[in-house]
């Protein structure tokens, strides 16, 4: 028998072990990696591996989403604030501004996106398709608040929040409903008994700690770190408007309780002034809103939201709040020009401004302006035949959106201390006899305009 070459064993040992470590390195790269999320090929400008990591999982998130015609866009702050740096190179190049991954690579454990509710509803292939690619998934619902005013409907669920997470990256989706107010709204983000807790660092996500009201976005196409993806048009706009986005849904329950203590009215003068308020608010709402002028609705408007989800129909007119560093001298023409003519002017800009204006019928419209202190927020008053001067303390408060009359508007966030200030602590009882001088629990003397003063701080039209 012929003697076997040493030499020729070892060398085909070494070649059968070089197979089978480049077969062991391709069923990783292929296979586990794709179950897994795990040892992603490098993105553009040669990221380091969890910063190619976070890019991968987006662009897996992109590929799934795409694959289900599911329109989603971009809302994630940490990303949008770098964006907005870059947006007219951004808009202006179709392969994005910079060959490095600079965006999509950003230090975070996940990236945020939102989804119109109504334009999709097929969820069940989705979530298949998803777990093919490697992805775990996590539904947050809770009941939808567009039907607590129906008795028949409040309880139904509607999904909230989505989670998909891969490798150490994870996606937070967040759905958004449309308003009757013609904004979008999304819920909080609360986990129930049998949910893993340590799915997500959810104290980290940006959205869902409370609810939030947003006017719908116009969106722009654009590519960022090689991603074709759609963000707000106006990404400062928006970053903006989150950070004043806390959203108090009108206390359905509260109020059925308070009318079966205290049956509505449904006169036919009462239905009549509802319509006339309801329609007086919502020119008011866009007038200020026109000249860029925050507002909140004060005294007897935010009771009768806060206490009965309506307008109290004994009231007679409807009322605002408006801090006085937002005053802008273009307030009273623009009402006149929207046909709401000027019925008083009380005090002035520096101390007590008071505006009434008339609207259909005996509604009127009565704005208060508030001036800050250290330590409270006062708004004041004008008796016209005497010039005492009057002032209504209120705790600070900080401005929440909400829902009334089929309008966003703002209120107190902390709207019971504001109410309690007003009204004090028995302010669910109705009173229909109510004197601006002495019944507020929080008015006090302020003292007398000097008469050389009353030509131009008492104005009656």
């Amino acid at each position: 028998m012929q003697k076997i070459n040493r030499n020729v064993v070892l060398a085909l040992l070494s070649l059968t072990s070089l197979i089978f470590l480049l077969f062991q390195l391709c069923y990783y790269k292929f296979y586990l990696s794709q179950k897994n999320g795990a040892a992603f090929s490098k993105v553009r400008g040669s990221q380091s591996g969890q910063e190619s990591t976070r890019w991968h999982v987006v662009r897996k998130f992109l590929g799934l989403i795409s694959s289900h015609n599911i329109p989603v866009y971009l809302i994630d702050p940490l990303i949008l604030r770098l964006v907005d740096k870059d947006i007219e190179q951004i808009r202006s190049s179709p392969d994005g501004p910079s060959p490095e991954c600079k965006y999509f690579c950003t230090p975070r454990d996940f990236t945020t996106f939102a989804l119109l509710d109504k334009t999709w509803k097929h969820e069940v292939g989705l979530f298949k398709t998803a777990e093919k690619m490697g992805f775990q998934w996590l539904k947050i619902i809770n009941k939808d608040p567009r039907l607590d005013g129906m008795d028949d409907l409040s309880g139904m669920e509607i999904p909230l929040h989505y989670i998909f997470k891969l490798a150490s990256h994870a996606i937070h989706l967040v759905v958004f409903y449309e308003r009757s107010g013609n904004f979008l709204w999304h819920g909080p983000l609360r986990l129930k008994q049998h949910m893993d807790r340590k799915f997500v660092p959810f104290r980290k996500l940006h959205f869902g700690r409370y609810p939030g009201a947003y006017e719908k976005p116009e969106l722009l196409l654009v590519s960022i770190d090689d991603l074709e993806v759609q963000i707000p048009k106006n990404p400062s706009s928006f970053l903006e408007e989150m950070s004043h986005s806390r959203f108090l849904e009108c206390r359905y329950r509260e109020a059925r309780a308070f009318f079966q203590l205290y049956p509505d009215d449904a006169s036919l003068d009462a239905v009549e002034f509802r319509k006339k308020a309801k329609s007086l608010l919502h020119l008011a709402a866009l007038t200020l809103n026109n000249l860029g002028v925050k507002f909140w609705l004060s005294s007897g408007t935010c009771l009768g939201w806060y206490r009965q989800c309506n307008v109290i129909p004994y009231s007679k007119d409807v009322d605002l709040g408006i801090f006085i560093r937002d005053y802008k001298a273009d307030i009273i023409p623009a009402f006149q020009n929207a046909g709401l003519p000027l019925k008083h002017k009380f005090g002035k800009v520096e101390d007590s401004l008071e505006l009434s204006f008339q609207g259909e019928g005996d509604v009127k419209l009565d704005i208060f302006f508030f001036y800050e202190e250290d330590d409270y927020i006062w708004n004041g008053g004008t008796q016209a035949k005497s010039g005492k001067k009057f002032k209504y303390l209120f705790p600070k408060f900080t401005l929440c959106w909400t829902e009334f009359v089929e309008l966003k508007v703002h209120v107190p966030c902390e709207t019971l201390q504001y109410v309690e200030a007003n009204y004090g602590l028995e302010w669910k009882v109705p009173v229909k006899t109510w004197d601006w001088k002495s019944s507020p629990f929080n008015v006090q003397d302020n003292g007398v305009w000097p008469i050389d003063e009353w030509d131009n701080v008492i104005q009656i039209y």
